[in-house]
């Protein structure tokens, strides 16, 4: 059940945009915001009972959520990738501050002995990722109270996963020639 509400809640933030864009022709703004915060909602009590990282992100959406139910204005909605990318931003330059890094964390997973060129390197690219989400949600922050309704859709809905991917994409290819001299 919990892999099929991951799943369902996993689609709906990949399609945020699309949703609310289509959404909006058959559902007030409040009952797609009460949607939402239902899904995050569960989705906060699996990952609290398994003390995983990511609840503070899913209490900052219910909390967002709720006051777009209160708002019920479909504006107030454009404002999700927003902030996504404020919360997720603050997660990974947190770990900055923090160390380990987040990126560090995750490389430890596969390769628990990092030497410390991969310390150094992990650290770099969650500094990139930082820069990526300061941009990221700018444009999502101009789309917002600038654009209209298609081109935030557009970006929010592709434009930025595409961005996403290019960057991961790169910082694989990166990571395979630099591993390829070290070795």
């Amino acid at each position: 059940m919990q892999l099929i509400i991951n799943g369902i809640i996993g689609l709906l933030t990949l399609l945020y945009p699309f949703v609310v864009y289509f959404g909006t022709q058959y559902l007030e703004p409040w009952k797609i915001a009460g949607i939402l915060v239902i899904l995050l909602s569960i989705r906060l009590m699996a990952s609290v009972a398994v003390k995983h990282w990511s609840s503070p992100l899913f209490l900052i959406g219910i909390l967002y959520f709720s006051f777009a139910i209160w708002s019920d204005r479909l504006f107030t909605l454009r404002f999700y990738p927003v902030i996504a990318n404020a919360a997720v931003l603050l997660l990974f330059s947190w770990s900055l501050y923090s160390p380990p890094s987040l990126i560090e964390r995750i490389a430890r997973i596969q390769h628990p002995n990092l030497p410390p060129e991969g310390v150094v390197y992990t650290r770099r690219v969650t500094q990139i990722w930082c820069l990526f989400f300061i941009i990221n949600g700018s444009i999502a922050l101009a789309t917002a109270l600038w654009g209209s309704f298609e081109i935030w859709s557009l970006y929010n809905g592709l434009i930025a996963y595409l961005l996403m991917g290019i960057l991961f994409a790169g910082e694989y290819i990166v990571r395979m020639k630099t591993q390829k001299h070290a070795r």
